[in-house]
């Protein structure tokens, strides 16, 4: 069992290997310049000068090339320069298909043609962006030349070029002409819908009824001679007034013969006495089952030696995939938790943890928070944290415990997101010097991934903490809106969550969103501490202070709220509501913006233009010290972000004794209990200012909600946020260390 394992993971990291060696030879194909450009305009200049001043010259016609390389390569070509032709064209579908290889390869079978040769734009140069390959490497789709006395002119049946557009320039070439012949090539057969047409080819046809019309009008009108197309995999030749129709679809092999379908390509003879045009069949004197068979086996040869790279690509990702399955099949699971796993050693002992985050102090975030109150919640436990954040230009009154990283790249207003150094060999040897029992990281890239890549070097669990909703981060990232929204931010987070061992996620919401996306990780639901007795209670002359400094009346209704200012926190919401309940008669209100962010100016304005600067303030940045003073500046705490994955800033308002008006939203809904300490509203501003204003004019309702507020926000304190992180990391040690190591 053990050695059948081996190789299958040996069969699936090879077809990895040449699955990835594969995708970068497509990317090479698709990036590097061919060494091809108009080559028409090479090739039409050699036709005149081999047909120079004669009054008669030879020339082959070939279709459905695409069919079968073999066949053509093989037997037509040796063939066409044995004969002594004087150019060749093809009548359309050259090219298996529109991709990179298919045309590079047209290049090198036409390529051994030992005279020029020209190509009918059809739907196969057309299919797969080929248009634009088509148009780089040879010119024009449609496009026409004089050589002695015959006029050729090239039409695009495909729809890529206006229809009208070409019946124009058509009538204006063929009205000007004084050559004596006149020969049309188009991919798309115009003529009428064949008896003999193959079933599944019965939509091969030029489509466009008007383009049609004007076309076999044009060519009555103006004696065109012959009319040569392909797509249709026979031979067909009529003459419909005056005109001859031509449909070759030989050059290549074929699935089916029949009497109309067989090998072969057209001999064109131009002189003095006329035009004759003759198909020449293939010499294969084979029953009919061997041709056949033939043709099945040039069907597949040509696919290999057209395509056959992207049929490997192929190839591998069914194996991978087909591995992936066995893996599911035959691997044994269990979806209930391990309720042997007996956590009570690691319980009662100080744990030595490495903690990893891309934010921490002086930069003023809730995520930052989050970290500090986590550190120092474990630290009273007598815990002992390593942590590693960003080094920033301001001071801050780092202890032996904190490493910072030198910066490599900031980005924000004021070089608040940074991305600092994760290579410094430093911050490897200290971790390991302080050999931790678990690690604990705060974010999914970055110093996070540096946690998660130590985690496994040293051989101990790694919890992550789920703190940001990243799909709501979308215009911070320089890649398209949308991809990054709707594909990568979910798929970082799973992959990210699913090497843990443990996720610690604030609301059951957010629990279940990891679900969603498909984590499967254990999951501690936990929102993060608050220190309960910091926001109850506030110095009151310190208070009557502040209210001075901002003009606060004491009939004013104070609204208080606190957030980053930018784009993702929908500040813009809040104003706009409130604009409205100013303008229905309620704007005996005040409210207080406590934050900063790279959208101040744009909020700043939007105060502005919605004309309210009497009722609203920037406050900017407070410290944490302060924080305590402004919830008690407030009568009501609004909310309107989206992004949150837990209400952190809502519980400290709540422990103030705030009742709450928020948007409803992931990480508000399991904080907010509607009715009981605020309310909470779809993203409706009338929605929102209504139960705003319910609040505004009932002081006694405010009072309620605002008690049962500081009632719900006590369950909350730092030290039972500590303690229930504590007992889940003594769950995950022995867990990882009972004999059953974590599977990935």
């Amino acid at each position: 069992m053990r050695k059948r394992s081996v190789w299958l993971r040996l069969a699936y990291f090879s077809n990895l290997i040449l699955l990835f060696g594969l995708v970068l030879h497509q990317g090479y194909l698709h990036l590097t310049e061919p060494a091809f450009t108009s080559v028409h305009a090479d090739q039409v200049n050699t036709i005149r000068q081999v047909v120079g001043e004669r009054s008669d010259f030879r020339f082959a016609v070939v279709g459905n090339v695409n069919n079968s390389v073999r066949v053509f390569q093989d037997e037509i070509v040796p063939r066409i320069n044995d004969q002594g032709y004087d150019f060749v064209i093809s009548a359309g579908n050259a090219v298996s298909g529109g991709q990179e290889e298919s045309y590079r390869l047209v290049h090198r079978i036409f390529g051994r043609l030992e005279m020029p040769y020209l190509l009918t734009f059809g739907d196969n140069e057309e299919s797969d962006f080929g248009s634009f390959r088509f148009y780089e490497q040879f010119g024009p789709h449609f496009f026409s030349f004089v050589a002695d006395d015959a006029h050729f002119l090239f039409l695009d049946g495909t729809g890529k070029s206006s229809y009208s557009w070409q019946l124009d320039w058509l009538e204006r070439e063929l009205s000007a002409t004084r050559a004596s012949h006149r020969f049309v090539f188009i991919g798309l057969p115009v003529h009428r819908e064949l008896a003999d047409t193959p079933v599944f080819e019965s939509d091969h046809y030029l489509e466009a009824p008007s383009f049609r019309h004007g076309l076999i009008t044009l060519f009555e009108q103006y004696d065109v001679d012959v009319v040569f197309s392909a797509n249709l995999t026979l031979f067909h030749h009529e003459i419909v007034n005056g005109v001859d129709y031509v449909t070759t679809g030989g050059a290549g092999g074929l699935v089916v013969d029949s009497g109309s379908s067989f090998h072969h390509y057209i001999d064109v003879r131009v002189s003095s006495d006329g035009i004759t045009i003759e198909p020449v069949p293939l010499d294969v004197t084979l029953p009919a089952w061997q041709k056949t068979l033939d043709s099945l086996w040039g069907t597949i040869y040509s696919f290999f030696y057209v395509s056959y790279l992207r049929f490997l690509l192929i190839v591998s990702a069914l194996l991978l995939l087909a591995f992936h399955l066995h893996q599911l099949i035959t691997e044994e699971r269990d979806y209930y938790p391990d309720f042997d796993v007996d956590p009570t050693p690691y319980q009662g002992r100080a744990l030595r943890v490495g903690m990893y985050s891309n934010n921490y102090f002086p930069f003023v975030s809730g995520v930052t928070v989050s970290v500090d109150r986590l550190r120092r919640g474990l630290s009273e436990m007598g815990d002992r944290v390593l942590l590693f954040v960003p080094r920033y230009r301001e001071p801050w009154d780092d202890d032996d415990d904190i490493e910072r990283a030198p910066t490599l790249v900031s980005f924000g207003e004021k070089g608040e997101f940074r991305l600092s150094n994760p290579f410094l060999w430093r911050l490897y040897r200290r971790l390991r010097a302080f050999k931790p029992d678990i690690i604990h990281v705060h974010h999914p890239f970055w110093l996070g991934s540096l946690g998660l890549f130590m985690g496994r070097r040293l051989k101990v669990p790694v919890v992550y903490t789920y703190h940001t909703r990243l799909e709501h981060y979308s215009h911070f990232v320089p890649l398209p809106g949308l991809l990054f929204r709707n594909l990568i931010s979910h798929y970082l987070i799973r992959r990210f969550s699913n090497r843990c061992q443990g996720v610690v996620v604030p609301t059951h919401s957010a629990e279940e969103y990891l679900r969603v996306i498909g984590v499967t990780t254990n999951t501690l639901v936990q929102p993060t501490g608050i220190d309960v007795e910091r926001f109850r209670q506030v110095d009151q002359e310190r208070l009557d202070q502040r209210r001075q400094a901002h003009g606060i009346a004491g009939d004013e209704v104070v609204l208080v709220s606190v957030s980053r200012i930018s784009q993702e926190k929908n500040i813009e919401f809040m104003l706009e509501a409130l604009a409205g309940l100013r303008d229905r008669g309620h704007a005996n209100f005040r409210l207080l913006l406590v934050g900063d962010g790279p959208a101040r100016e744009h909020i700043q304005s939007c105060i502005e233009a919605l004309g309210l600067d009497a009722q609203v303030e920037l406050v900017g940045a407070v410290s944490p010290e302060e924080m305590a003073l402004y919830y008690h500046l407030g009568d009501i705490f609004v909310f309107a972000s989206k992004s949150e994955t837990q209400g952190m800033v809502i519980l400290e308002a709540m422990s103030a004794g705030l009742p709450v008006v928020a948007v409803r939203s992931s990480g508000i809904d399991d904080v907010i209990r509607e009715g009981e300490n605020g309310f909470k509203t779809p993203e409706n501003r009338q929605a929102w200012a209504a139960r705003l204003q319910v609040l505004m004019e009932d002081p006694a309702l405010r009072d309620t909600l605002g008690e049962q507020a500081r009632v719900f926000a006590s369950d909350h304190d730092v030290s039972a946020f500590a303690r229930r992180v504590h007992d889940f990391y003594a769950f995950l040690l022995a867990q990882y260390h009972g004999g059953r190591r974590w599977r990935r």
